[in-house]
């Protein structure tokens, strides 16, 4: 059963949260083949530790952290249900874009300590193509893939509001 948000009101982002992680298939942009502390590394190896069914997506490599790695998310076999956006912002909108033709409808849009992806433009993209859409944050903030450091990162961060509380708030800077 998923939690699905409704895409006409506003949505607590906890809630939009739990319907991106209830995905079945999820593929994580920016995954980099060189750095394990790149923003997409960090999202994509504890997802797959925790065997979720997840996807790195890396246009220049064929393996990234000892798995395959598709250089885009029509390339992926089969259906993805979210995709967890780790790129420069610049790239934001093509992924949000691509997102829209193939009906993947649930998008986390990484906001990290100090590399963000979320984009004004793809923020509006994605409201308007009713994505649900969160901007900002990360998907280990919540649910079964929070930490002890990410959920304090978490209350810390919505404190000072820089996690959006609802789906259809305005990014953070």
């Amino acid at each position: 059963m998923t939690c699905e948000p409704s895409r006409t009101a506003t949505a607590p982002i906890g809630q939009a949260a739990a319907a991106f992680l209830a995905s079945e298939r999820i593929a994580v942009t920016g995954v980099s083949r060189s750095s394990q502390n790149h923003s997409g590394n960090p999202i994509y190896r504890p997802l797959r530790d925790r065997s979720y069914p997840v996807f790195a997506i890396n246009p220049d490599t064929d393996t990234v952290e000892g798995d395959p790695s598709f250089d885009s998310l029509a390339s992926i076999p089969g259906d993805v249900h979210a995709v967890a956006i780790a790129t420069n912002p610049k790239r934001t909108e093509t992924t949000l874009h691509e997102c829209i033709s193939l009906g993947i409808n649930h998008v986390w849009m990484h906001h990290g300590p100090s590399t963000s992806s979320v984009s004004p433009t793809a923020v509006t993209l994605g409201r308007n193509h009713d994505l649900i859409s969160i901007d900002g944050g990360c998907p280990l903030m919540s649910g079964p893939t929070a930490g002890t450091g990410h959920t304090c990162i978490r209350a810390v961060r919505t404190l000072v509001g820089r996690i959006p509380g609802h789906i259809e708030d305005t990014p953070r800077a």
